[in-house]
């Protein structure tokens, strides 16, 4: 089974619109297409930024933790023993990268593709969520 780890925007854009890719992902990973890998500082941003009013998530706050808590129900929790910042160009997608890194995941999947380049030589993908939809 394919190990993959969602970046943050990705959850963002399947919260706030249930036509996208993103959304279909979050469908397909919860019927066991694919198997996320999270981290507990991965979770610690998904939680910070998910609750922020200003994204325009139109979910209740309980409905946003209820998909929270399914990712970290379903994904395996990776513990980070090797920090490798800083790597990227924005700090915050270290942890996505140390991640998908420590876990052997295969994909980040991202709407941020602009440091895919600095990943590919430790044998990570980063791909969009409608790429990563052809895969399954």
């Amino acid at each position: 089974m394919i190990r993959a780890v969602l970046d943050t925007n990705v959850i963002v854009a399947a919260l706030k619109s249930s036509r996208g890719a993103s959304y279909e992902l979050l469908l397909r990973m919860d019927a066991g297409h694919f198997q996320p890998v999270i981290s507990v500082p991965l979770v610690t941003e998904y939680e910070d930024v998910l609750f922020r009013p200003v994204l325009g998530i139109r979910l209740s706050p309980a409905r946003i933790g209820a998909v929270l808590d399914r990712i970290c129900q379903i994904g395996i929790n990776q513990p980070i023993y090797f920090l490798w910042r800083p790597f990227l160009t924005d700090p915050k997608d270290d942890m996505v990268f140390e991640t998908a890194l420590a876990s052997g995941a295969s994909h980040i999947i991202t709407f941020n593709l602009s440091d895919s380049h600095s990943i590919e030589p430790y044998g990570i993908q980063a791909i969009t969520p409608d790429q990563f939809l052809l895969k399954l």
